[in-house]
């Protein structure tokens, strides 16, 4: 029963703070490699560069060929001081294959994104993951 609250808490935060990408396949995680990226930006205030880095991510995310999940967060407001909120938005995907995930990194959408994008950022964090369970 405590783990079905935590769980249920966990997903209110997580879908809180996210901006949906239209994708019929949005909701099949796949559980075989999954892509975590958190952005700090220069910025993180500025009205006009969310707009310019959420309207980029998701024509990106959109047109992309190989991600499977796509989920664009914002960090909630922490409660607890083991969580980290200092980011300004953070990226999950989720891959068929690492194969996928290294064709993924050079399709021109990605790179078409980075472009636009990378004068907006001051640093980037990425986690990839290989699952263990399928």
């Amino acid at each position: 029963m405590k783990t079905k609250i935590v769980t249920l808490l966990l997903v209110g935060v997580l879908a809180s703070g996210c901006v949906q990408i239209k994708n019929d396949m949005s909701n099949n995680f796949d559980h075989t490699f999954a892509h975590v990226v958190y952005f700090w930006f220069k910025s993180p205030d500025s009205q006009v560069d969310r707009a310019t880095f959420e309207a980029s991510l998701t024509k990106f995310l959109n047109n992309s060929q190989y991600a499977k999940t796509k989920f664009i967060g914002k960090p909630p407001k922490a409660t607890r001081d083991v969580v980290d909120d200092s980011f300004t938005y953070s990226l999950i995907l989720s891959f068929e294959s690492a194969e996928d995930q290294v064709a993924y990194q050079t399709e021109a959408p990605h790179l078409v994104f980075i472009e636009e994008c990378e004068d907006l950022w001051e640093k980037v964090i990425v986690y990839d993951s290989e699952g263990i369970v399928q």
